[in-house]
């Protein structure tokens, strides 16, 4: 029988034994909360693209001709800045939770509100591009230019670096090692791949990646799901599992919220109400991604990789 082809794709990970994440306070399970801030960093019409960006609204299909403003879909960007943002904000502020912002640089160079507030919270930053564009459509030497523009924005908008990077969507081959050959990262979650932190080898030398989710998501809510309170059972059902599995291996879990659709009064009720529900547990660590990523590597040193 032959062989399979070689892959550079890791189907095995953790397997059976996951390691004990040992979080603070002999918690179950770290949950933490990801704010993505992009409106503004859309494609539009107005900045070259040639089309309005459409993704993760209400229009499920486009009205507007390719190649004209879409003012509707626009609009419903704007809200997230303008509204959905800072409903969500007060509710984190109000229950005193630590969040995670995905950061379009872009985006706070257009509401130097959002980026004055955001440099008063103990939030973290996760560098979200410098454009909510696609990074896998980008060569190489364009994708560097990309990444360098977005840490200079946010150095400037935020007063520091980002720590962490994610992509829109999907990373390119070659995001990881330009991540790497910039500098200054501690870890990227370009990854769905597990319920756990991970160690990749790039070339020679180690990235450590804190996994993403697409399932406890609002996008969801634009894919399928009608209401906060499905949302709220999607991610209490999530949450129970996670929980479960936690009392001999902890666990982690990503709440993904966009403020142009988890920041509409009709959807954050199910928010409101999960982070109730969690509050109400003990052994639950809820914590910034960047908590995370430094717990990890103190915790799990860089592994000694097989050569390949």
């Amino acid at each position: 029988m032959p062989m399979c082809e070689p892959s550079d794709r890791d189907f095995v990970g953790y397997g059976e034994s996951p390691p004990h994440a040992g979080w603070p306070d002999e918690a179950r399970i770290a949950v933490n909360f990801v704010l993505n801030v992009e409106e503004g960093a859309e494609y539009s019409i107005g900045d070259g693209d040639g089309r309005s960006e459409s993704a993760l609204t209400e229009i499920s299909v486009p009205r507007v001709p390719a190649g004209d403003r879409d003012l509707g879909a626009e609009s419903m960007y704007e809200y997230g800045a303008r509204a959905g943002f800072w409903r969500i904000a007060r509710l984190f502020k109000s229950r005193g939770v630590p969040l995670t912002a995905f950061v379009c640089a872009l985006a706070l160079e257009r509401n130097p509100a959002i980026a004055r507030f955001l440099r008063e919270q103990d939030w973290d930053i996760c560098c979200h591009g410098y454009r909510w564009i696609e990074h896998y459509k980008l060569q190489r030497e364009e994708e560097r230019i990309q990444i360098r523009k977005a840490i200079e924005t946010l150095e400037r908008t935020l007063g520091a670096r980002p720590a962490g990077w994610y992509s829109r969507y999907a990373a390119s081959v070659n995001t990881r090692e330009l991540l790497l050959e910039e500098g200054g990262f501690l870890y990227d979650s370009d990854s769905y791949a597990d319920d756990l932190p991970y160690w990749v080898k790039v070339k020679d030398k180690n990235q450590l990646v804190v996994p993403y989710s697409l399932v406890t998501n609002d996008a969801k809510l634009v894919n399928g799901l009608t209401d906060g309170d499905t949302f709220f059972t999607l991610l209490r059902d999530a949450f129970d599992t996670l929980y479960e599995e936690g009392a001999d291996r902890p666990r982690m879990m990503s709440v993904g919220i966009h403020p142009r659709i988890l920041g509409n009064p009709a959807r954050i009720a199910g928010l409101r109400r999960f982070i109730e529900y969690v509050q109400a547990h003990d052994q639950v660590w809820i914590c910034r991604r960047l908590d995370i990523a430094k717990h990890w590597a103190e915790r799990f040193a860089v592994p000694a990789f097989r050569a390949a």
